[in-house]
């Protein structure tokens, strides 16, 4: 963890310790008390979807495994199979019934597992470009970090600016860092650096040229005209608004249609009754390819 990212959670946790703690969201509310939009109330069932499936994993594992417990305390303790007897088939298909059991609750369990590992990690994946305050987020998020991009410049301005480690601590001080962190940013690396090295204004602003870039590409998007066009026995379209490439066939594609769309990435998608994938500049190219192909069958 950075000095930065130490200072930032400091102040959070001062923050959080002035402010009672907040009630979970609601399904249709977020963090911040606001009606959740289309996409993050996507996001928020999707969550809630797995979760439950998760439940009835759990659920299900639990009584395999007492199910199976329950059918193993009718053999007697330490009782071995009787080789020769009549009951041996028997008994051993018992025993081979309860390790099945036994078996299916473990799996149950992964499955569980999976699941709630699936939730959790739904809406972690950053900004998505299919949410409609996309652009209103990343220019968020774009502040935050060209603040702490110029919170180290100043930093490493004023380390240079000092010439005692009292007079470079005062005018970190003045920046609005604490004496404990202040003191973190004046002891040297492995290298014997002091203050912020240039790798790590480096990578943030390459972030912030990253973020921009993200930001005029989904501006230009989000003026694009839909596009709808009529091909041989499919239908072509580019929904700016749904933010996908779409393909739009009467029925059920033939294999090798199929084989042709998933080989350029496009998905079926039940909801939109199309195959799909993400409006850029790839997925242009992809559906540019898929038209060829499927104009040029006999």
């Amino acid at each position: 963890m950075t000095v930065m990212n130490q200072e930032q959670d400091q102040e959070q946790s001062k923050s959080n310790e002035q402010e009672p703690a907040q009630a979970s969201c609601k399904a249709c509310e977020g963090s911040e008390g606001r009606e959740l939009n289309a996409y993050e109330l996507r996001q928020a069932m999707k969550r809630e979807r797995l979760e439950n499936a998760a439940e009835r994993a759990r659920t299900e594992s639990d009584r395999l495994c007492k199910q199976a417990r329950s059918m193993a305390d009718v053999i007697p303790f330490g009782q071995p199979i009787l080789v020769g007897h009549h009951s041996e088939k028997r008994d051993r298909r018992y025993r081979e019934r309860i390790n099945n059991t036994y078996g299916r609750s473990v799996e149950a369990d992964k499955r569980a597992k999976t699941l709630e590992s699936r939730a959790a990690s739904v809406g972690t994946g950053g900004i998505s470009s299919d949410d409609p305050d996309a652009i209103d987020k990343l220019r968020e998020k774009l502040a935050k970090i060209e603040a702490v991009q110029a919170r180290m410049k100043a930093a490493n301005a004023a380390i240079r600016k000092g010439k005692t480690p009292e007079a470079k601590i005062a005018n970190l001080v003045q920046l609005g860092f604490s004496e404990g962190i202040a003191a973190k940013v004046l002891k040297p690396d492995f290298c014997g650096r002091v203050g912020f090295p240039s790798y790590e204004l480096t990578n943030n602003n390459a972030n912030i040229k990253r973020i921009r870039g993200r930001i005029a590409q989904l501006e230009q998007a989000s003026t694009a005209e839909p596009v709808s066009i009529e091909g041989k026995g499919y239908e072509y379209r580019e929904d700016p608004e749904e933010n996908r490439v779409m393909f739009v066939f009467p029925g059920k594609p033939e294999r090798e249609v199929r084989d042709a769309l998933r080989r350029f990435a496009f998905k079926w998608s039940p909801t939109r009754d199309a195959w799909v994938r993400q409006l850029n500049n790839a997925g242009r190219w992809a559906g540019e390819c898929v038209r060829a192909l499927l104009d040029a069958r006999e």
